[in-house]
């Protein structure tokens, strides 16, 4: 259809040169902060982001240990192809320490945790200014992603992914979050049901991507239904606690090439009957109607921006 705009692929190409768009970042791994071990093995899990976590994953003895780590790990996993990433405490806590440590290893994405309220954002936006400033980092690069942990923070979560235009996305918790509700937890997450389709609806609207809550739970069957269950609310990027569950998200949210040949038909198909003046088609038993067509549109357009980031 001539004039045709795919209204989400700023969220799929709109990067810093050689770094991977945010809308193709599907796993984010969560990493105890102070364990050089697992750090350093970590880009062998093939998570798009790899973040350093500072706050629940880092006893608070082993923080400066952890913050020394920055300079040259997030180069290491920068150089094996992934995101460096790191998630400092709120600055009202000791985020404003981790901040200042970490900010010598120029990481690409930083994440806070327990964010409540755009104010914070806005805090954390004037701290990151100011050390790329001091440290001669391209100001503005640094990209920031709030963590929605609390009540309080989900029906504000379109205030702060607005807050900043560092934001390229938000995450919701689900430990936290189910604490937080007093839910009780199960590995199905109906108790999580609500909180995660909200979430994606206040992202959506305001122009970030939303990155689902961790599957706190072994088994990679398990994790592999959870990712498809947000994947078909709309998600394109989950995050992780266990390493082994990168790939299996990574997989679950990578359209097939069945997927995508299909999604290629429909758009023919649909096209075709356009140029007879129809407004619709049958294909397969399913009208093709235009929403139909703009979401082949748009699944094509993933598989083959992730297959050129995937190489």
């Amino acid at each position: 259809m001539p004039g045709f705009r795919l209204a989400t692929l700023s969220r799929i190409v709109s990067a810093p040169a050689a770094r991977r768009a945010p809308g193709l970042r599907r796993s984010w791994l969560f990493l105890p902060g102070a364990e050089r071990g697992t750090l350093y093995a970590a880009p062998a899990s093939r998570a798009d982001v790899l973040i350093q976590e500072l706050e629940d994953f880092t006893p608070a003895e082993r923080r400066p240990e952890a913050r020394d780590l920055a300079a040259d790990l997030y180069e290491v996993w920068r150089a094996a192809g992934a995101l460096a990433g790191v998630r400092v405490n709120p600055l009202e806590d000791e985020g404003a320490a981790d901040l200042a440590a970490v900010m010598t290893g120029r990481p690409d994405v930083v994440l806070m945790s327990k964010v409540a309220t755009p104010d914070q954002v806005r805090a954390l936006d004037a701290a990151v200014t100011r050390h790329e400033k001091e440290l001669r980092i391209r100001a503005g690069s640094t990209e920031l992603v709030p963590n929605v942990e609390s009540a309080a923070g989900l029906v504000r979560t379109i205030e702060i992914a607005k807050a900043s235009p560092r934001v390229s996305a938000c995450l919701v918790a689900s430990e936290d979050m189910a604490a937080d509700l007093g839910a009780e937890r199960s590995r199905e997450g109906l108790e999580l049901a609500y909180v995660r389709s909200r979430f994606l609806v206040e992202c959506t609207a305001a122009g970030v991507v939303a990155i689902d809550c961790p599957y706190t739970f072994s088994g990679g069957q398990d994790v592999a239904a959870d990712a498809l269950w947000a994947r078909r609310l709309g998600y394109v990027a989950k995050s992780a606690v266990v390493p082994d569950h990168a790939e299996i998200i990574n997989r679950v949210l990578t359209p097939t090439i069945e997927e995508t040949d299909r999604a290629r038909r429909l758009v023919r198909a649909f096209e075709e009957a356009r140029a007879r003046g129809l407004d619709r088609v049958d294909v397969d038993g399913a009208l093709v109607e235009i929403p139909t067509y703009q979401h082949a549109r748009r699944l094509i357009a993933r598989a083959e921006a992730l297959a050129a980031a995937d190489r």
